[in-house]
Formats: structure tokens, sequence, C-alpha cells
């Protein structure tokens, strides 16, 4: 298994991880809000899932929630699906196509076989500036998704067993 954190180009931020589970598991993962919320944020912090409609123009709406307290309200939509290969989403829009003002980044998850049936995932943040990549640089993004991508393993191979 490999972990890679790469700056990207421009303004983008991304991981590399391979995983030892099919793709199909590792889409379920994402799209599934019950397997999504067990591992999308770094203990001990959680994402309750209220709502996942993975489609294009379809919504997301979750809270990550902190061990004393904190709430931190995540709502997107999904651009781009192409199933067990590629998400497509982004804070800067709600539901109906109304746009956000707070839009943070627009992120993608792409999936793909490995020679020995596991998946590789790169899972990345397209940043409309370099003080917003900068800003989730400092939040955390290697410390933070490395350990999401970490639990994300954990949970895969719990369901791949």
């Amino acid at each position: 298994m490999t972990f890679v954190v790469k700056a990207g180009e421009g303004l983008d931020l991304h991981i590399e991880r391979e995983f030892t589970v099919p793709r199909e598991i590792i889409w379920r993962c994402w799209t599934e809000a019950e397997l999504l919320g067990e591992w999308y944020c770094p203990k001990p912090w959680r994402a309750d899932v209220h709502k996942l409609d993975v489609r294009p123009g379809g919504t997301s709406e979750m809270t990550f929630k902190g061990p004393e307290g904190e709430a931190m309200p995540q709502n997107g939509m999904y651009l781009y699906v192409d199933p067990h290969r590629e998400l497509v989403f982004t804070d800067s829009y709600r539901e109906g196509f109304i746009p956000q003002a707070d839009s943070f980044m627009t992120g993608y998850v792409q999936l793909e076989d490995t020679p020995d049936g596991g998946t590789k995932m790169i899972w990345g943040a397209k940043h409309a500036t370099e003080d917003g990549r900068k800003q989730h640089l400092e939040m955390g993004f290697e410390q933070g998704w490395g350990a999401a991508a970490g639990q994300l393993d954990e949970l895969a191979r719990e369901l791949a067993s």
C-alpha cells in the first residue's frame, strides 16, 4: 500500500493511495452515506451524513462534529459522476445550483484498478486562489486527508472480508 501527498499543479492539492481491495468497495465507501460517515473525518471528529444524492446535480449535506461539540456544516453538489471511476463535487453550489458565497474548493476522486486486483485512488482539491490552497495546507491537508484515507483503508478491508 502506498500513500503519497502531492502539491499538484497550480492551485491543486491531492493524495494518492493504493488499497488492496477492489475499486467497487472503495466506490461504495464514497457513495453510501452510512459508509462515508464512518471514515470521512479524521478521528476524534466524525461526519454526520444527512443527505448523499450521488448524481450530477445531486447534493450532499453533512456536518463535521468535533469531540468538544464543534460543528462544521459541509454542503455541496456533485458535478460529475462516472460510477466506480470518478466523482467531482464542489461546495460552490447548493441545491438548485444556487451559488454559495463561501466556496472553498472543488474536490475529485479518481479510482483505477491496480495489477494485483486492488485500487489506486487519487483524491484531490482544486482551489480558486493561492490563498485558498495555502489555507487548506495550513488546516492540515496532509495530516487530515492522510488520516481519513487510513480510516477508509481500514473500513474497506473490513467490508472485503
